[in-house]
């Protein structure tokens, strides 16, 4: 079931998509720094020496040093990128393009001067056997047998001092031990249980993203995420790994089924995503490494308008069509939604945590997640605090289940819920679809 890519068979044409761009990251990233003129003066001094600076590949590579901007774009360059090296050696946008085509110079000005190519003959429906691709409608059903399977949903609270207290050696305490105990049966069913990927949705607490850049949903499509400095050092935990060629794949996907994701390539993870792959894999050092691979699904909820939970409930039936779509090898995945419970962190409120509202949520949730959708903004702030918005991140992994596409309700695996860590009322679910 490929993902709808009609563009590309357009003839004489490379559309930059998700996939391109994991391929050209660095050499897009490599003609970005030709904006500044000590970079330009250093890479026209020593072309070979700058390149050796940057992770290309040697196909990469060889299209820089021929100038070969067609090659180029082939592996994974974008025409807005690679003009800076065009510009560097003093070429105009017009003679680029006009190098791509196998015309001179002289026949490419002249047939601007005349109107330009003309389209016929160089359409995708000039094409013999060309019929118009037909406008899909949204699944509301499930793939059988879909090589991507998502098995589990996981939901938890990251508190960040939860991070503190396993990073400190504090886990025996008295007052943490309650906490940790919740989370014992988890350790054990992800032995058994262990997923190849977790799509994990989290928020981001003004460490990748500050008042200059406030997207509402970021997906990540990197290959490595290191860990956030949030202002008391980096936690002491692996870096985490990405999937990209599945990332790019839902990327696809999704922004076509009209989710407008923002895309990032490079981004530091803090505590709302290392947190819960603590609380499931245990304590591990920097120099081991995570057992799952993780795509990041970043959500604003730190500065309003937040999106609400009927937007991030779609998202995860957006996420599901994308997984049943995927035609790569076979995969474990979990979603996992992550945040909250009750808490508020600021003025005269501070402290709050409303257990009674909590576990009518957890209730809401596993029974009634399409009815959970209606509880706007102001319910989520009143009753759960100004941070308790977090929980709206938690709807995305319930709303990818087979129950919403038609299929069986989930099996409630383990439910715990406990007061407090730190500021915050702990919540944590699993919950799995049923074995087919």
């Amino acid at each position: 079931m490929a993902l709808d890519k009609p563009y590309k068979d357009v003839p004489g044409t490379i559309i930059f998509d998700a996939e391109m761009a994991r391929k050209g990251y660095h050499l897009n990233q490599f003609s970005m720094s030709l904006m500044k003129p000590e970079n330009r003066e250093r890479y026209l001094a020593d072309r070979e020496a700058y390149l050796d600076e940057w992770p290309l590949s040697e196909k990469q590579r060889q299209a820089v040093l021929d100038m070969d901007l067609n090659a180029m774009m082939a592996e994974g360059g974008n025409i807005y990128f690679l003009s800076k090296i065009g510009a560097t050696h003093g070429l105009s946008f017009q003679q680029m393009a006009g190098s791509m085509t196998g015309m001179s110079e002289a026949a490419y000005r002249d047939m601007m001067i005349s109107g330009g190519r003309r389209p016929e003959g160089n359409r995708l429906k000039d094409l013999d056997g060309w019929v118009p691709p037909a406008k899909g409608e949204k699944s509301e059903t499930m793939r059988p047998d879909a090589p991507a399977k998502y098995t589990s949903a996981l939901f938890t609270s990251h508190v960040p001092a939860i991070g503190a207290a396993m990073d400190l050696g504090k886990t025996e305490e008295p007052y943490w031990q309650k906490v940790f105990a919740g989370y014992e049966w988890t350790r054990e069913w992800v032995k058994e249980s262990k997923p190849d990927v977790v799509i994990l949705v989290y928020n981001d607490h003004a460490t990748a993203f500050d008042s200059s850049l406030i997207p509402t949903f970021v997906l990540g499509t990197g290959a490595e995420y290191p860990v956030a400095d949030e202002g008391y050092g980096p936690r002491p935990v692996p870096d985490v790994q990405g999937y990209p060629e599945l990332a790019s794949h839902i990327a696809q996907s999704v922004i076509q089924d009209d989710f407008d994701l923002t895309l990032v390539n490079e981004m530091v993870v803090d505590h709302g995503l290392t947190v819960p792959l603590s609380l499931v894999f245990g304590e591990l050092s920097p120099e081991e490494q995570w057992p799952v691979r993780v795509i990041p699904l970043a959500v604003n909820v730190v500065q309003y308008p937040v999106p609400s939970g009927r937007r991030c409930y779609e998202l995860g039936k957006a996420l599901r069509r994308a997984l049943d779509k995927w035609d790569g090898p076979e995969l474990n995945v979990q979603i996992w939604g992550t945040g909250g419970m009750s808490h508020q962190l600021q003025g005269p409120r501070a402290g709050l945590i409303n257990e009674e509202w909590d576990n009518a949520f957890l209730d809401h949730l596993i029974a009634d997640p399409l009815g959970l959708t209606e509880w706007d903004h102001l319910e989520y702030v009143d009753e759960a605090g100004s941070e308790g918005i977090e929980l709206v991140d938690w709807l995305i992994a319930r709303g990818a289940m087979d129950d919403q596409f038609g299929g069986d309700a989930p099996e409630v695996n383990h439910r715990f819920y406990h007061v407090p860590a730190s500021n915050t009322a702990v919540g944590h679910l699993v919950i799995s679809n049923p074995e087919k």
